[in-house]
């Protein structure tokens, strides 16, 4: 007796998902994957940058007792540093996702082989 049940359907000519194996790795993932991890971290250190430096500002407004320059906040304090945060990250992300890839690569060379 012969049951087709979907979970029993044949696969002719189909592989299965553990023979085929993952795709070799592509060096165009290395930059994209550093450019949007430095995006993210930039923004971020931006934001928190921008937060310390805001209540920063309103501290020393409340004990000097003049008003709040705000726009010092952002202009000389978090633009920069959220800056010189993203080219600290940028690199450093390049580093280890070209080595990630190389790891990668490599692995995928030795399985191919042990195939």
């Amino acid at each position: 007796m012969s049951s087709t049940s979907p979970g029993n359907a044949p696969t002719a000519g189909l592989k299965s998902a553990s023979s085929a194996g993952p795709a070799r790795p592509r060096w165009v993932g290395v930059p994209v994957r550093a450019f949007a991890v430095t995006f993210l971290f930039t923004l971020l250190s931006f934001a928190v940058a921008l937060l310390l430096s805001i209540l920063g500002t309103v501290v020393y407004s409340q004990v000097e007792h003049v008003a709040p320059n705000l726009p010092f906040a952002y202009r000389h304090i978090a633009f920069p540093f959220a800056i010189t945060v993203g080219a600290i990250v940028l690199v450093v992300m390049l580093v280890v996702e070209a080595r990630n890839y190389r790891q990668r690569r490599a692995l995928a060379a030795i399985e191919q082989t042990m195939r």
